[in-house]
């Protein structure tokens, strides 16, 4: 039997394959709707809407836990490749300028974005092996993350990075929130080492993730719009020698 509010619930949970990065919600709001589930058993079970409502429940109870999940990923070890931040869709490649330093010019660059719906997996790794050199939290509004104005102007986290290995490029990794994401979570700190395809945070609930690189490198791009791509598997770019 399911101990409802005890340690059991937590010790079920942690057992699958979810992100600690989901805490609490990955706890919280499932327990929630089992809870109304009970409920709606004990007190409601002979109406008419009865089934309907606990089948509606259940797959919105399945969906909470899914959202949440850190399936294993074999990454792999190509450093002349970037690999995608994010799971998703390509949703826009462009040319554009950014700010990589504080204190720099404005550099051209090229910008990825993928779309993350409520249905992909969340967790966010980096790119390439990498050391972190700052990150920018930037408060903002909640505009659908399809936009590409969303990087712009939406709630979002940079994660300024440099590659650890030859062409030792700057990257910059935007965790942006959408319309229904309301929350960034991000591990990452200054002088932080990460691993390629290591996991460093994720967005609750729908979001946007964008990868920045200098146009002053040679690379080709090995995507292109529509793509779909999974974070530490999808090769996003590679550097020509």
């Amino acid at each position: 039997m399911l101990a409802i509010g005890s340690h059991s619930y937590y010790n079920i949970v942690m057992r699958l394959p979810f992100t600690r990065f989901g805490l609490p919600q990955v706890l919280i709001y499932p327990l929630l709707v089992l809870v109304v589930m009970i409920f709606l058993f004990i007190f409601f079970k002979p109406s008419f809407f009865f089934i309907p409502v606990e089948i509606l429940l259940f797959l919105i109870f399945i969906w909470m836990l899914s959202f949440f999940r850190d399936p294993e990923r074999k990454i792999n070890n190509d450093e002349m490749t970037l690999y995608s931040p994010a799971d998703g869709t390509i949703s826009d490649i462009a040319e554009l300028k950014i700010f990589f330093a504080d204190d720099g010019a404005e550099q051209d660059a090229l910008q990825i974005g993928i779309f993350l719906s409520v249905f992909n997996v969340h967790i966010n790794r980096v790119p390439c092996a990498v050391q972190v050199v700052r990150t920018t939290y930037k408060k903002g509004k909640f505009l659908n993350a399809m936009s590409s104005d969303a990087g712009r102007l939406n709630e979002s986290n940079d994660i300024l990075m440099l590659r650890l290995t030859d062409p030792k490029a700057q990257l910059l990794v935007r965790q942006i929130s959408g319309a229904i994401a309301r929350r960034i979570v991000c591990k990452a700190g200054a002088g932080d080492n990460f691993k390629q395809g290591e996991a460093f945070g994720m967005i609750k609930f729908g979001s946007r993730t964008e990868l920045y690189i200098p146009k002053e490198y040679k690379y080709e791009v090995l995507v292109k719009i529509g793509d779909k791509v999974k974070a530490g598997i999808t090769p996003l770019i590679r550097f020509i020698p």
